[in-house]
C-alpha cells in the first residue's frame, strides 16, 4: 500500500508566491505639445522600498520624452529626472517616505514643428511601462548565480522577501491604526470640551438674563 507524504514546505512556497503583488505593467500613448502636461502613473510603496522602472518609449520624430520619478509625501521628493529617453530605459530608486511613487512623462514637440501640424497628424509616442516594487524588483536569478544557490534556496530567498514585505505592510497598517486612534481620541476630546463650553456658556447666559430681567422689572416697579 502506497503512502502519500505531504511536504508542507513546497506548498508554503507556492502559497507565498500567490501573495507576491503583481507587476505593474501598462501601455499607453502620450500626445506631444509645445508645453506638455505631466502624465503620471502612481504606485504605492513603503519607506526604503526598492523600485525598478522600465520604460520602453516607441519611435516618434520631432518629439522628446522626459521622465521624472517623484513621490506624494509632503516633502515632494524628486528621485531622478532624465531628458530625451528613447527605446528601453531602466531606472532604479529607493524610496525615502511612505506613500505613492509617481513615474511622470512629458512629450515635448520640437520647435521646428508647428502645433497645428502636430495636431493634424496626431503625433504621439507609445510607452510600455513596468514598475517593480519591493520583492518583485529584486533579481533573484542574479543572486542565485552569484551565490550559487539551488532552486529551493532561491525560492526560500523569494519567500523571505515576501514575508518581509508582509511584515512591513502590517507594521505600516499598525502605525496608521494608531494614528487614526490618536486622531479619534483628540477629536472626541475636542468635541467634549466644546460641549462643556457650550453648556457653561448657556448656563451663564441664562443666569445673566434672569438678573437682567429682575433689574428691568424693578425699574418698572413690577416687582419689589
Amino acid at each position: 500500500m502506497a503512502v502519500l507524504l505531504f511536504k508542507p514546505l513546497p506548498a508554503l512556497l507556492v502559497f507565498a508566491l500567490f501573495l507576491i503583488p503583481p507587476i505593474c505593467a501598462i501601455k499607453f500613448s502620450i500626445p506631444t505639445y509645445r508645453f506638455p502636461p505631466s502624465k503620471c502613473i502612481w504606485n504605492t510603496a513603503h519607506d526604503g522600498a526598492l523600485v525598478i522602472v522600465t520604460a520602453n518609449v516607441g519611435p516618434g520624430e520631432g518629439q522628446r520624452v522626459d521622465i521624472e520619478i517623484i513621490d506624494s509625501s509632503p516633502a515632494k521628493n524628486v528621485y531622478l529626472s532624465k531628458r530625451d529617453i528613447n527605446g528601453e530605459t531602466r531606472l532604479a530608486i529607493t524610496t525615502h517616505a511612505e506613500g505613492e511613487v509617481g513615474v511622470c512623462f512629458k512629450n515635448y514637440l520640437h520647435k521646428d514643428i508647428s502645433s497645428e501640424k502636430a495636431a493634424s497628424k496626431k503625433m504621439m509616442r507609445i510607452i510600455d511601462l513596468d514598475v517593480d516594487i519591493g520583492a518583485e524588483a529584486v533579481d533573484y536569478n542574479a543572486i542565485a548565480n552569484q551565490e550559487s544557490l539551488s532552486g529551493l534556496e532561491t525560492e526560500m530567498r523569494k519567500l523571505e522577501g515576501v514575508v518581509k514585505e508582509i511584515v512591513d505592510e502590517m507594521g505600516y497598517l499598525k502605525k496608521r491604526e494608531e494614528r487614526f486612534a490618536d486622531t479619534n481620541l483628540s477629536t472626541q476630546q475636542r468635541v467634549q470640551n466644546f460641549a462643556w463650553f457650550t453648556l457653561i456658556s448657556l448656563t451663564g447666559l441664562g443666569v445673566w438674563q434672569i438678573f437682567h430681567l429682575r433689574s428691568f422689572f424693578r425699574r418698572k416697579y413690577l416687582i419689589d
